[in-house]
This record gives structure tokens, sequence and C-alpha cells, in this order.
């Protein structure tokens, strides 16, 4: 558009940010609006009076958004409290799509193992099938969760998921066939993983164990999903941006919200090593490990942004 129409269109909200914020959301919101506001004017207007105007003014919030703190601490801090919650509003639909697509797969898993019994080897393995079944026959469903060391478990587990969740990020620069895919190869070992319990007539069980650490991991590749398709957005609905350019801002978008899941992961990781492989556990306490994760993550990921975003 002509820099006259994107003067026109955004001025009085411009000159609303020259006021005080009236308060930290506030001030992290313009912050990323200016910002958004900048690299357009940057790439259209190079060296315009109102491309200097806005650097100016993006830099006079930066200071506010900081002054006075430590950066190593309140960097940290503002970008869990604000920055994250703030990002995962703007792109509350792309991270639809991807619980859609998981959820889509999932079910194409399980429908897979119901209608041809060979499915679940295909997908998980003869070893960990007769390992499963071995361990279902002597009335110990879960005994998978209990072999080999807690801590070096605790490792690996989180050292592989982060790995995934990173790749399927990555991926989305592929066009989002990459993420696609992951997320179709993840969704299918799901579905047809828990239709293999309900088939033996141990779903409960499994349930009430698997999704101890499952909750969140499996809420961490959905959301590794969405940043991978986040990027390839860019890629492939520019808008008025340049491709360049719009990739290199949806790149960024994408990694912060793919970094943001590292300590969901090593959280997961930890249950997963520590607490999964205690499968005597009272159901009691099963469902409740089960329904805080589930409540951080509804409440981190889909309430708190929206009334973040609302309120600034």
């Amino acid at each position: 558009m002509r820099e006259a129409v994107f003067l026109r269109q955004n001025e009085a909200r411009w000159k609303q940010y020259e006021q005080r914020a009236t308060g930290p959301e506030d001030l992290a919101a313009r912050f990323i609006a200016l910002t958004d506001d900048l690299a357009y004017a940057q790439t259209f207007y190079p060296g315009s009076p109102t491309t200097r105007y806005l650097n100016d003014l993006a830099a006079r919030q930066h200071q506010a958004l900081y002054k006075n703190k430590s950066e190593s601490t309140s960097r940290f801090r503002e970008f869990w409290r604000y920055e994250l919650p703030l990002l995962v509003a703007r792109h509350h639909r792309t991270l639809a799509v991807s619980l859609l697509l998981f959820t889509l797969f999932t079910a194409i898993g399980a429908l897979s193992a119901a209608y041809d019994d060979t499915f679940v080897r295909v997908v998980l393995g003869d070893a960990y099938v007769n390992q499963t079944i071995e361990n279902i026959e002597r009335g110990d469903p879960m005994a998978v969760y209990k072999s080999g060391g807690e801590t070096l478990m605790f490792l690996g587990i989180t050292a592989n998921n982060i790995y995934v969740a990173l790749a399927t990020f990555a991926l989305g620069a592929t066009l989002g066939l990459g993420t696609v895919y992951l997320l179709f190869r993840n969704g299918l070992m799901l579905g047809s993983f828990q239709y293999f319990f309900y088939q033996k007539g141990v779903l409960l069980p499994s349930l009430l164990t698997i999704w101890i650490h499952g909750t969140l991991e499996i809420s961490a590749i959905i959301l590794a999903g969405g940043a991978g398709l986040v990027m390839a957005r860019g890629l492939l609905f520019p808008g008025t941006y340049t491709r360049a350019h719009a990739f290199r801002e949806s790149a960024r978008d994408g990694l912060k919200l793919a970094i943001g899941l590292v300590p969901i992961f090593i959280v997961a990781g930890f249950l997963e090593g520590f607490v999964t492989r205690h499968t005597e556990m009272p159901m009691w306490l099963s469902l409740l490990i089960i329904g805080t994760s589930a409540a951080f993550i509804l409440w981190y990921f889909v309430v708190y942004p929206r009334r973040l975003a609302a309120r600034a």
C-alpha cells in the first residue's frame, strides 16, 4: 500500500502509544505491534520519515519495557509472562489447525488398527508388541515403563522429545509438508497404540499410566507442529510482505514457540522417568497428575493468552 494510506490507517494508534502504558501487558503488546509495523515500513518505505518515527517509537517502548531491570533475569521472566502468551494468541488459529490434524491422524491410526491386526506391529514394531503382550499376560501391562534406570530414562526421553519438537518445527521450511508428516506419524502411533490396549482389554490402566506424562508430551508435540505451520504460513501466504520478509518473521515466531516448549518436555520426561513407572499408584493420584497437566495446558496456551491479548 502507499505510505500515505499506511500512515492514515495507523497514525491514531501510534499517537496512543506515545502515552504512558497502563501496565506491563499493554507495554509488551505495544512493542510487538510496533515491531511488526516497523518491519513493514522498513520493507516498503526504507529511509522515509514514517520508518524513522516508528524506529524511534519502538526503541522508546523497548527501553520502557526493560528499564531498571536485569536483562538476564527480566528478559526470561517477560518472555514467559507476556511475550510467549501473546505470540500464542496471535497464532491460535494455526495452532488449532495442528490440533485438528493430529486428532485426525490419531483417529486414522485407531481405525487402521481396528481393521488390520498387523497394523500395530508395522507401526510399533514386533519387539515392543511382543513384550507388551507378555506383560499383559503377567498382569502388569505397563511394565515397560519400569525398565531401565530412572535418571537415564529421564535424560534420554527428554532429549529425544526436544529433538522431535525442534525437527517438527524446522520442517515447516518444507512448505509445512515435513511438519504434517511428523504430526501424521506421531498421531498414527498414538491411535494404534491406544487401540492395541483397548483390544487387549486394558485400556483404562493404559490411560491412567501413559497420560501421566503423555498429557504434557502430546500437547507439546501438537504445539511444535503448530510452530512449524506458523513458519510454513509465512512462506505460503506472505500477504503484503515480501516472501523473504514474511518467512523471516514467521520463522522467528515459530522458533519462539518451539523454544517455549522445552520446559514442558523436561517436565514430561521427568514424569515418564520417575513417576509413570509407579503403576501401582492409586487412581485418584494418577487422575490428579493428568488433570493438573491438562489444566495447565488449557490455561497457559488457551485461556491466559486470550485474556492477555484482550487486555492489551
